[in-house]
């Protein structure tokens, strides 16, 4: 199978499961991402950049839950004059979010599969998504069973699923290809 064929296949298991847990979303309809955040998604025009912007975001909602003392103030000064203030929201809103980024993310890297599948930027991406997806909700687990309300537990359970929907096309991915060449320690010793 192609890298195109296993990002269509998430892409369908992602919408499948958006579709089912819309019965389960009481949670009002917001923008996932601030303002800030869509000029930086629209700025970066190479995928893997484009990527890293959608994991920034989701990174930023798992620090506006887990409390903002994680991090050290004078990062948070600093990314707060590109990125804006930390999001606000119920945890259930914040979640939701993360779920939503993952979405449009994968929506991102099914775009430029479908203009060309061969692009090595796509498992490269993949993998970086795929990995910030299984971290998060690693860190998030701990707060799923302190959900208050049904609302709450569906975006759990959402983000659950686009994360694994996110690792397991990952995973049926070729290994990634090793440049061939040699290093410069290698050449070093040859020129010796």
């Amino acid at each position: 199978m192609t890298a195109r064929a296993y990002i269509l296949l998430l892409t369908i298991s992602v919408s499948l499961t958006s579709a089912i847990s819309v019965r389960a979303r009481t949670v009002q309809a917001r923008d996932h991402l601030t303002a800030e955040e869509i000029e930086l998604v629209k700025d970066a025009q190479v995928l893997d950049k484009r990527i890293d912007v959608f994991i920034k975001a989701a990174d930023r909602r798992l620090l506006a839950i887990i409390g903002a003392q994680a991090a050290s103030a004078m990062q948070l000064k600093k990314d707060s004059e590109s990125w804006g203030e930390l999001p606000s929201g119920t945890r259930a809103e914040l979640i939701g979010d993360i779920s939503k980024i993952f979405d449009e993310a994968i929506t991102n890297i099914d775009d430029v599969s479908s203009r060309d599948e061969k692009n090595p930027l796509i498992p490269k991406a993949l993998r970086q998504l795929a990995a910030a997806a299984s971290r998060i909700v690693e860190q998030l687990k701990p707060l799923e069973a302190q959900a208050t309300s049904d609302a709450e537990a569906s975006t759990f359970d959402q983000l659950t699923e686009n994360a694994e929907s996110i690792v397991q096309a990952a995973n049926k991915l070729p290994p990634p290809v090793e440049k061939k060449g040699k290093s410069k320690t290698e050449k070093t010793k040859d020129t010796n």
